[in-house]
């Protein structure tokens, strides 16, 4: 993946849930659950496309795949239930995805500034964070922003803005690491390049885009590699 190197990465901006840690499963797992409680069986491709979004969002997909139709209030208690069962099985451990605890150590090692931009709400977030920073010895991440800290969640890239202005740096000076394709779309709008790492869900080939199956044997100079061709791209005629 080298193609020209680039000093001018100063920024890594982490996704969480299926791009470092492996916790999209705990997510399936209570909405599936949930789906089950309700009467119904929630469809793979139903689970699929709520990856990276909003719970509120989530809940909206499985009541329509399912054909149920709550009300708000029902629909607020199934997000809480969700919300209350993924903390549990976060209990059971919460495994790093492979490369993922490597590279968010050498990004720190490095001397780059980093955050952690994810859609989970401060809670569940900070269960995993308290996991990272055991498992590190120290917390990797300059700023954390989740998703009931935002005027707008992914595809928006509020979240990714807010990061980098927290940060103090710029989106062209930046990569961002995602595995959704709402999570892609919102570092691409922020103006990041970004590195996008095979998970749960297709996301589509984009300028500024550069796909990746694994975070094994990615370090900084990828990463830098990553950015060079974001400004190679825009600068091609």
């Amino acid at each position: 993946m080298h193609r020209g190197r680039s000093s001018r990465l100063r920024s890594v901006l982490f996704d969480m849930d299926g791009t470092l840690v492996q916790t999209e499963e705990y997510w399936s797992e209570a909405l599936f659950e949930l789906a089950a409680a309700l009467g119904g069986r929630m469809s793979a491709e139903a689970r699929a496309s709520t990856v990276g979004t909003s719970m509120q969002r989530a809940i909206g997909v499985l009541h329509a795949d399912l054909g149920v139709v709550r009300s708000e209030q029902q629909a607020l208690a199934d997000a809480r239930w969700v919300e209350e069962r993924v903390a549990e099985l976060m209990g059971g451990g919460i495994p790093w995805r492979p490369g993922a605890r490597e590279l968010v150590a050498a990004v720190r090692a490095a001397g780059l500034r980093s955050a952690l931009v994810t859609t989970t709400p401060r809670r569940l977030t900070d269960i995993v964070l308290a996991r990272m920073i055991a498992d590190l010895g120290d917390d990797p991440f300059d700023t954390t922003v989740c998703g009931d800290e935002v005027p707008a969640r992914k595809p928006d890239p509020a979240p990714y803005l807010q990061a980098m202005a927290a940060l103090g740096v710029r989106p062209e000076d930046s990569v961002v690491i995602e595995d959704s394709l709402v999570g892609v779309t919102a570092g691409l709008a922020a103006g990041a390049a970004v590195l996008g790492v095979a998970g749960l869900q297709p996301v589509p080939p984009a300028n500024g885009l550069t796909h990746v199956d694994t975070l094994a044997g990615i370090g900084v100079p990828e990463l830098a590699d990553v950015l060079a061709a974001r400004h190679v791209e825009y600068s091609a005629p």
